[in-house]
């Protein structure tokens, strides 16, 4: 089945020549054509342009048109960073938090990570694939389509090894493109408070190798931070996992200057994600890799935490990635639509800086800049077709409404309202 999408207001975030990314400057740039035709064929973006150059397809065996007339379209989020496969929820802690516990003091009294460790445990397979397969739908229905998710909840080696088989049967059962992420690194378990190098050890010696046994994984990650591991530490488990093939992702700089950023640029990282702590010696560093900054405002909202300097990363040259850090603790929502008017709101990004963060540049945060995250000729056809609205920068500005009328994934239409 082919889709013609035609009259469309305007086609956002178009390419002649795809990027991998953009930076500086650059992220407040995004090309847009008015009064447009999109064409998909076989899951792919074939061919787009002004309606005064489309094609003659209309009689087209098995094409499905769609008058988009006062709409918008755009290319689905990509969203780089989140934990959403998880077991119940944590509102009581938000309860701690209102009274004035931080993060750190919540850890400490057996919350936080290690809260989510103990109802995972205790969670079926089959049940923890039902609780995620419902946030999976519930942020294609908000525009993503295509997502990273991590283990980390697990913090043994079955239950690790539970979490990356369910994140595996999601990318099996759902037409959302997923990247899976190994996060044993997450939390020190209290079994093993006081003897964290011997946690380290085994998730160097048994569950890298179990994980990448049964090809569960694509990225690792570790939580660099202060209170959580440190860069000796990260150091020896990122080389362990590149031997194994996993290219690193890392926590950093959420709670504190820790030499995460550092570390991950050291060995080549995807992406070091929160920054909440970024110096001019982190800038530096990133300047100088290809690694991408990737920011998670929603967490630093939900803990009211300080935002990280946003425009003095993007002066100084920097791409920027958003994405919305989704899980049961700091930030219970996967709302990429909130996490751009936080942008906007919070950190004083552009409206196009923020439609760059949560698109290709997220993209290129996921590894997948060369299929998705623009529309562009031969790309994955993952879009979504707005409710009438009468500009982009409608869409941070109207932080609540809800946009979305249309939603394709691979060339099918999802939800169609």
């Amino acid at each position: 089945m082919a889709i013609l999408i035609k009259n469309i207001k305007k086609l956002v975030q178009v390419e002649d020549q795809p990027k991998v990314w953009v930076a500086g400057d650059d992220m407040s740039k995004i090309g847009t054509i008015d009064n447009a035709f999109l064409y998909i064929n076989k899951g792919i973006i074939e061919s787009f342009g002004p309606m005064q150059n489309l094609p003659k397809i209309d009689g087209q065996r098995d094409l499905n048109i769609i008058d988009a007339t006062g709409r918008m379209v755009f290319p689905s989020f990509c969203d780089s960073h989140t934990h959403l496969v998880y077991a119940g929820s944590r509102e009581i802690e938000y309860i701690d938090k209102i009274k004035g516990l931080s993060y750190e003091e919540i850890a400490k009294r057996g919350g936080g990570i290690l809260n989510s460790a103990k109802l995972l445990h205790n969670t079926s397979e089959e049940e923890l694939y039902n609780q995620s397969l419902q946030r999976i739908n519930e942020i294609i229905s908000l525009g993503t389509g295509a997502v990273e998710i991590k283990s980390g909840y697990g913090l043994s080696t079955e239950d690790e090894l539970k979490m990356l088989r369910v994140i595996k049967r999601l990318k099996d059962t759902t037409p959302i493109t997923i990247k899976a992420t190994f996060l044993g690194a997450h939390a020190v378990p209290t079994d093993y408070k006081g003897r964290q190098d011997e946690y380290v050890n085994l998730i160097i010696n048994e569950m890298i190798p179990m994980v990448a046994s049964e090809d569960l994984a694509d990225f690792i990650d570790v939580f660099c931070d202060k209170g959580f591991f440190t860069v000796e530490e990260t150091d020896r488990m990122l080389m362990a996992g590149m031997k194994y093939g996993l290219k690193a992702k890392i926590h950093a700089n959420e709670l504190d200057y820790s030499g995460g950023v550092q570390v991950g640029v050291k060995y080549g990282a995807l992406s070091v994600d929160h920054l909440e702590f970024t110096g001019d010696a982190e800038i530096e560093r990133l300047l100088q890799s290809e690694t991408m900054p990737t920011l998670l405002p929603g967490a630093a909202f939900f803990l009211g935490m300080v935002d990280p300097p946003v425009r003095k990363m993007i002066n100084a040259g920097l791409p920027i990635a958003m994405a919305s850090d989704y899980n049961p603790g700091s930030s219970p929502s996967g709302d990429m639509k909130f996490v751009m008017s936080l942008g906007c709101i919070k950190m004083r990004m552009l409206p196009e800086e923020v439609i760059n963060a949560v698109t290709i540049n997220g993209a290129c945060a996921l590894g997948v800049s060369d299929t998705h995250g623009s529309i562009a000729k031969g790309k994955v056809a993952n879009v979504f077709i707005t409710n009438p609205i009468p500009s982009y920068e409608y869409i941070p500005y109207s932080y609540t409404s809800r946009i979305i009328d249309t939603v394709i994934l691979n060339g099918k239409i999802i939800r169609n309202e």
